[in-house]
Order: C-alpha cells, then structure tokens, then sequence
C-alpha cells in the first residue's frame, strides 16, 4: 500500500467513526424523547418563599417533579420553575416561561393572583393555575383551593390539647382570604376544647422574611405562648429558630411548641435540650397537599382535560388537607379524630372568617 492510499484509508476511517458518533448521539436523542409520555411542558412560579422554603412553594415543586419523573421529564426539559425573590417579579417570570414554551404554568400563592389574570389574557393560547385563590371568568385559568379553615381547626385542636400556659399563638404571613381561613380555623378548634384559652394573632406582612418570623416568635413565646401556629411560609423558618434557640436553653418538658403548615415540617424541630436528651418540638403540622394538586391538574391537562374556568376545592373530605398526630397525647389525637369524623359526616361546619 502506498502513502496515499494509506492517507485515503485514513480519511476514510476518520470519516466513518465521526459519522458513527453522531448517528450515536441522535440515537440516544431520539431515545431520549421516545421515553417522554407527554409533549406538554410545565412550569411553576414561585411567590416569594422560593422552591426550599420547607412550605408552600416547596410542596408544589415536589409535585411537579413527581409528576416529571412519571411522565420521563427532567428539569429544564419538560418541567421546570421561576422563583421570585421579589414581588416585582411575578409578571417577568410568567413572561419568562411563556417565552421559554411552557403551556402549563401555575402561579403558586394568592399573591401571583393579579399578574396571571393580565399574563392569561395576554397568552390565551397558554393555560394557568393560581393556586390558593379565585380567577373566574377566564378558560385558560383553573383555580385551586383549599379548606385551610379544616386544617387550621385541627391544628387548633392540637393546640389546645397540648398547651400548659392556656395561650397560644398564630403567626400569618400577609392578611389575606387564605390566611384568614387558617386563623378562623385555629381560633375555633381552640375555643371548641376551651373556650378561656388566649389565642395570641400577629402578621408578619411577607412570606419571605424569617427574621421577622423569629421577632414575632420571640415576642408571643415571652408574652407566655406554649404553642405557635406559624402560617407564614418562609417567614415560618423563623419561628422555628426562636423555638429551637429556647429549648436549647430548657429541659425536655418545659419545651415550647411549634404547629407547621402546607407540609409534615417535624424535621425542622430537632433539637438537642438542656438535659442532654433529643427531642422534637414540631407538635403537628397542618397539611396543604399543593404537590397532589400540581401532579392531579398536570396529569388533566396532559390527557386534554384541563379544568378551563373551574374553581377546584381540595378538603378534608377528598384528602387535600389533614393533620399530622405524630407528637400528639393520646388524647389530643382521639379529640382530633373526633373532629375529622364530625366534619366529614357534616354535622360540623368548620368558620372560615
């Protein structure tokens, strides 16, 4: 074999091997999308608690990812979020995954409310969820709701059941419909075991600032709370730090208690006390199944059945909310399932305001 024909050899083998590797990596594209079971792509907007604020916005990027996984899709290849750190930015983040073709697109948070009514009429070839308010009157819009106002009197019910000090206290995050279910829950499941119990209400006015949480926490824990309900999404990481910086500092039994919300939040309550003994001081935490309704509503709108237009209601009754009893006394547990009985048979009609 002469040079050029070894050369020529060479070419060619060089020539083959390339075109191997991208015959190669087309394969494994196409297989790729062939293990997809949906063309649709979803995306969430967070307020701004963010997709780790252990809460709401965190439940709901749990679900999505769940239903992702199901469906074959990775993040940022069918599924993804937009977190906002600021209020300012809702309107650009719904923009942003419009832009970036999602076709699903659910605002989590009563407070996205406005921009994706304005991002809906803009888009109406996109479909929206706000989660934890209304939009009514719009076909790319579904609502999804929840009787926090069951959760919260359960909570309630914990609350009173566990309290030495005979008060307890709530912390909201902003004053609004969704919270003020929540506190007109709590107060009643409170009043219902006893009715002298001082019920202690403050609001932070974010969702996203812990250090207010903890100033709040401090103030209510000093003024002689037992047992905090904390509705307050990010805002809550901070009346989790003032519990545990107090029963770091007390024996075991003199601990003080925290109730959380939207998801079972028990982790956030390990501690170590005084008397060298581990512990717990998470009581229970109400449950907001945001990521059941994120993968329930991604799942409809996959197989042609989105919701257009419909207020979707998750209660006790369809499992969208509940309690955790882990910590609970027996008999504050027994007095909370009493409770669920009455409300699920009817004869108990929990306030919402």
């Amino acid at each position: 074999m002469n040079k050029k024909q070894w050369l020529g050899l060479g070419l060619v083998t060089v020539a083959a091997i390339g075109l191997a590797a991208c015959g190669n990596r087309a394969s494994k594209k196409d297989s790729a999308n062939s293990e997809s079971k949906t063309d649709l792509k979803v995306a969430i907007v967070t307020d701004t608690g963010g997709v780790d604020d252990k809460s709401f916005n965190q439940s709901a990027w749990e679900g999505l990812q769940a239903w992702g996984k199901e469906n074959g899709l990775s993040k940022g290849n069918g599924f993804d979020y937009f977190q906002s750190t600021d209020e300012s930015q809702y309107a650009t983040n719904l923009d942003e995954a419009v832009s970036n073709d999602y076709k699903l697109i659910f605002g989590v948070g009563f407070a996205l409310s406005d921009s994706v009514k304005k991002a809906a009429k803009d888009n109406e070839d996109v479909n929206y969820v706000i989660i934890d308010d209304r939009i009514e009157g719009q076909k790319n819009v579904a609502s999804a709701v929840y009787a926090d106002n069951e959760a919260g009197y359960l909570a309630g019910i914990a609350a009173a059941k566990t309290t030495k000090t005979k008060q307890v206290g709530f912390v909201g995050g902003m004053e609004s419909e969704v919270i003020t279910r929540f506190r007109a829950g709590f107060e009643a499941g409170v009043k219902s075991v006893d009715p002298s119990i001082k019920v202690q209400v403050d609001y932070a006015g974010s969702f996203g600032d812990s250090a207010k949480g903890k100033t709040i926490a401090a103030a209510q824990y000093a003024a002689g709370a037992d047992v905090i309900y904390q509705v307050a999404g990010g805002t809550g990481a901070g009346v989790f730090s003032e519990a545990k910086d107090l029963n770091e500092k007390k024996n075991e039994d003199e601990k003080v208690w925290v109730l959380g919300v939207d998801r079972d939040q028990k982790a956030e309550g390990e501690y170590t006390s005084k008397d060298g003994k581990k512990s717990n001081f998470v009581l229970a935490s109400s449950l907001k199944k945001v990521g059941e309704s994120v993968k329930d509503l991604a799942k409809k709108t996959a197989d042609g059945k989105f919701p257009g237009g419909k207020v979707i209601t998750y209660s006790l009754k369809d499992g969208g909310v509940d309690l955790t009893t882990d910590n609970l006394s027996a008999d504050a547990k027994k007095a909370v399932e009493d409770a669920k009985a009455k409300i699920l048979d009817g004869s108990l009609k929990v306030p919402e305001k």
